[in-house]
C-alpha cells in the first residue's frame, strides 16, 4: 500500500521545480556567492522502457552510457552549496539542447534577483551565446576554453588558445566573436593543462584559484544526491515520475546540507538518524 502511494504521488504531482526554489531561497544571499552550472548522467543501464533516457557522456565511467543527463544550477559561498534549479535532458519532447537548458537556468536566476559574484561552469557551456548572455546580464563569469578556442593576443590575427604565450600572472585577449577577456594557463603534475578564462579582466591568479576551489562545490553535490538521495534508483517509467523522484532527491539534499551547516552532523550520519529511527520504530510496533 505504501508502495502504491509514493508511485501514486510520483505520477500525479505537477512537475515543477518553483517548491525547490521556495526552500532553496532562504538559504542564500542573492546578492553574494558563486553560481554554478553543470551537468551530470543518472545511470540507467538496465532501462528499456524509461522515458527520458538516452546516451550521454558520462566522467564517472569515461565513456558513454544510458541515462537521464541532470543540469543543476548550485549557489555556494564555500561552505554551504544550495541546489537552486535544475532541468533534464528531453530533447525529442522539448526540443531543447544542452545549451538552451543553460540558458534557460541562468536568465531564471536573473529573474529571480541573483547578482553572483560570479557564474562558473565548464567548456561545454562556454559557447559564445552563452558567454554573451551573461555579459548581457551584466554578471562576471569563470570557464575553461578548449585549446582550440581562438583568441587575438596581439592584434595580428587569430590562433588556438594553445599557442599564445601566458604568464603566470594571466593575459588579456580578444576572444573570437566575444570580446576582451583574460585567460590563465594552468598545467597539472600529471602534465594537463587546463585554459581558464574570465570576462573579469582585472582577475589574478590567486583570486582565480579561490574561485575555481569553490566550483568543486557542485562535485559534491552531484555525489551526495547520487550516494545518499538515492537520484538514481528510482525505476518508475514516466517522464513525469522520473522528474518527480529527481526532484524529490534533490529536495532531499538540501536538507541534509542545511542540517549539516547548522549541526556539523554529515549527510551519512543524518540519514543515519533517519534509518535508525524508522528502524526502533518498526521493531517496537
Amino acid at each position: 500500500a505504501k508502495h502504491d502511494s509514493i508511485n501514486r504521488l510520483l505520477h500525479r504531482t505537477n512537475p515543477t521545480t518553483e517548491r525547490l526554489w521556495e526552500e532553496s531561497s532562504p538559504q542564500i544571499n542573492k546578492k553574494t556567492g558563486l553560481l554554478i552550472l553543470d551537468d551530470s548522467t543518472l545511470d540507467k543501464p538496465y532501462s528499456k522502457q524509461i522515458e527520458l533516457v538516452s546516451n550521454h557522456w558520462s566522467g564517472k565511467h569515461k565513456r558513454t552510457v544510458k541515462g537521464i543527463n541532470l543540469l543543476s544550477i548550485l549557489w555556494t559561498n564555500g561552505d554551504k552549496n544550495i541546489p537552486l534549479d535544475f532541468r533534464l535532458y528531453d530533447k525529442p519532447n522539448d526540443n531543447k539542447s544542452k545549451n538552451d537548458h543553460f540558458r534557460d537556468l541562468v536568465e531564471r536566476a536573473y529573474s529571480r534577483g541573483l547578482q553572483p559574484e560570479y557564474t562558473c561552469f565548464d567548456s561545454w557551456y562556454g559557447s559564445v551565446s552563452n558567454l554573451k548572455l551573461i555579459n548581457r546580464l551584466d554578471w562576471l563569469w569563470l570557464t575553461c576554453l578548449k585549446k582550440n578556442r581562438l583568441v587575438n593576443p596581439d592584434k595580428k590575427g587569430n590562433v588556438n588558445i594553445s599557442d599564445v604565450d601566458i604568464p603566470k600572472e594571466g593575459r588579456v585577449v580578444h576572444l573570437k566573436a566575444y570580446g576582451m577577456i583574460k585567460v590563465f594557463k594552468m598545467v597539472s603534475k600529471n602534465g594537463r593543462i587546463k585554459y581558464w578564462a574570465s570576462n573579469d579582466l582585472n582577475m589574478n591568479e590567486l583570486k582565480r584559484l579561490s574561485v575555481a576551489e569553490k566550483t568543486w562545490g557542485i562535485e559534491n553535490y552531484h555525489r551526495g544526491l547520487k550516494q545518499f538521495c538515492g537520484v538514481e534508483k528510482s525505476q518508475v517509467r514516466s517522464a513525469t515520475a522520473q522528474h518527480n523522484h529527481i526532484s524529490f532527491s534533490i529536495r532531499a539534499f538540501l536538507r541534509f546540507e542545511v542540517y549539516f551547516y547548522k549541526t556539523g552532523h554529515s549527510w551519512f550520519e543524518a540519514k543515519m538518524l533517519i534509518i535508525r529511527h524508522a528502524i526502533r520504530d518498526y521493531i517496537s510496533n
